[in-house]
């Protein structure tokens, strides 16, 4: 009796799971109207009850709530929520780049025009009309510093040469106003710039230390840039009809089932995903070593490279460089006499009033920390590169991460946990396959999306290779090279041979994340002296500027200096010289 009973019950059981065809064909499709009717579509072609689904190309077949006409809505439905989803989670890469890349970029043009706004009016207090007549080598420094930094193809290392080949002409001029010089004698002058180093070691080592920073900061801005453009190509993709298929089978075919609010389980969601993502995911390798690229050279910005610095230094050191030439003028005018032979006295000429000669010139300084004038970042450097770097972090594995992210939406997907109560796509149950690896190899097993993985996708394949390109010049930047001018500039300052040196003691607030200062020893066998650069026949780019020769009359000498200083200089043994510029 209590065996036959326990038979009739299982039975009973059983055929209460077996729905008739009669008794499927007739379960109300309410649910599914409603959410099709919410997404924005017209239920004129919904079924009111499940009808057979023999019809149906995507989803399986069998009885269904949905025509074919609403499953090649929804499938295309599917794949616009795919884009989307891809969009909303690259969002904080996007924005990332495209803020930190203006910021930075506003920052470091705002420093290039306080630095020559800083130099303009110290200079002209502090030398009067000695420095206003002669502003153009100034401003022609900046001019190069600017078309370097926007990408300009400009070698910084001749920019400085060039700056002070124009510069010691006329400081050398100014030292030595009882004489008369041709264009040829100071070509003469300036060509024996690399033996004489009238200006110390000065040059030397602003050109290193401003060449750092701007290389630097050059590549930062490009490759902020960059990773911005390589998010928007990155996604936006098509889906392709193996995608598309998977897409609609995870996500809309549970509502063709009658079964609006079930999930697809998250095992399913992840095979879909990274299926569809397989070429993205090809990217991780060549991201991260890009992010670590930017990291690193951030870092740099903030301690060893530090732009602020450099370009607040760049009136100091000129200044310090004119100094030392004048302290030096009697040794360094012997030498150019030897050199170049005697030039002819200068006529004698009326003398200078004192406020013309600059008289009342004030002693020169920086300016203080309170009076400096705010960036239009509205920020420092500091705070820049830190904000950067927090955001960099989280950047690092993002393609190979974001079917994860996508999936782990509980919109997207269900729960891990809850295995057993989700669509596994092809009913309510759990999702028995592997989840495939990432990238596009591991797809070869992947049960939900056939993906052809002997044809890479050709946009993919370009960005990888722009990738490595641009994180080998971060890391160039990142030890002070620029990667345009490594071969023409081996052993400069933006070629990469002063790459080992540091000059903590030229910077201010160097940092504690600086390395101890060592500087390497001279080897004057291993570093010998650059050969003269070559000039043109024609006189020196800096006069030619404003169309004026480069003779220098008498009267432009007499009428840049004081009489006084006319009269001490034109004792040929005396050792010191009151410096004209201080």
């Amino acid at each position: 009796m209590d065996t036959r009973l326990l038979v009739w019950l299982c039975t009973i059981a059983a055929l209460s799971r077996t729905r008739s065809p009669a008794a499927a064909a007739g379960r109300s499709c309410a649910d599914t109207r409603q959410v099709y009717s919410e997404k924005g579509y017209s239920t004129s072609t919904a079924p009111v009850t499940q009808i057979s689904g023999e019809h149906l190309r995507l989803c399986p077949q069998d009885y269904t709530c949905c025509s074919s006409q609403m499953e090649e809505t929804l499938s295309l439905q599917s794949e616009r929520d795919f884009l989307k989803a891809i969009e909303d989670n690259s969002q904080f890469l996007l924005t990332t780049f495209t803020q930190r890349h203006r910021r930075f970029d506003e920052f470091f043009r705002e420093l290039i025009d306080l630095s020559e706004k800083s130099m303009n009016q110290m200079f002209t207090k502090t030398y009067g009309r000695l420095f206003t007549q002669n502003t153009h080598v100034f401003q022609e420094l900046f001019v190069e510093l600017r078309r370097y930094y926007s990408g300009g193809s400009v070698s910084l290392t001749e920019v400085f040469s060039d700056f002070w080949s124009g510069l010691v002409e006329r400081v050398f001029s100014l030292v030595n106003p009882q004489y008369q010089f041709s264009d040829d004698y100071l070509e003469c002058v300036s060509k024996h710039t690399e033996q004489l180093q009238p200006f110390g070691d000065v040059p030397r080592k602003l050109r290193v230390q401003v060449s750092r920073a701007f290389i630097a900061a050059r590549a930062l801005s490009q490759g902020l840039a960059f990773g911005r453009d390589t998010v928007n190509t990155a996604t936006k993709l098509t889906a392709d009809s193996e995608c598309v298929r998977g897409l609609m089978r995870q996500w809309y075919c549970p509502l063709c089932r009658g079964l609006p609010f079930l999930r697809p389980c998250h095992s399913l969601c992840l095979n879909v995903m990274k299926g569809c993502l397989a070429n993205q995911a090809e990217l991780d390798t060549e991201w991260n070593n890009f992010i670590d690229a930017l990291y690193l050279v951030s870092e740099k910005l903030e301690g060893p490279f530090n732009f602020e610095l450099a370009a607040d230094s760049i009136s100091v050191k000129v200044s310090e460089a004119i100094m030392h030439m004048q302290e030096n003028s009697v040794s360094i005018s012997s030498k150019v006499f030897q050199g170049c032979g005697n030039p002819r006295p200068a006529p004698a000429r009326n003398k200078r009033s004192p406020n013309e000669s600059g008289g009342n010139r004030k002693p020169f300084r920086t300016y203080t920390p309170e009076e400096k004038p705010t960036t239009a970042a509205g920020t420092n450097l500091d705070r820049l590169v830190t904000e950067l770097k927090e955001r960099l972090r989280p950047m690092r594995g993002f393609w190979v991460s974001l079917p994860h992210t996508i999936c782990n939406d509980e919109r997207m997907a269900a729960d891990v946990t809850n295995e057993d109560r989700c669509w596994n796509g092809q009913t309510r149950g759990r999702y028995l396959p592997d989840v495939t690896g990432n990238g596009l190899a591991s797809q070869i097993n992947n049960p939900e999306v056939e993906v052809d993985i002997a044809r890479p996708d050709v946009k993919t394949k370009q960005l990888i290779v722009d990738l490595r390109v641009v994180t080998n010049k971060l890391k160039h930047a990142e030890r002070g090279q620029d990667m345009n001018f490594i071969d023409s500039e081996e052993g400069s300052g933006s070629g990469g041979g002063d790459h080992d040196e540091r000059y903590s003691d030229d910077w201010p607030g160097y940092g504690p994340h600086s390395p101890p200062y060592s500087k390497p020893p001279r080897n004057p066998v291993s570093n010998p002296a650059k050969p003269p650069r070559g000039r043109e026949r024609n006189g020196s780019k800096w006069s030619r500027n404003n169309g004026h020769g480069r003779v220098r009359s008498s009267a432009t000498s007499v009428c840049l200096h004081t009489s006084s200083l006319v009269r001490l200089l034109s004792l040929q043994f005396v050792l010191t010289v009151a410096p004209l510029w201080r």
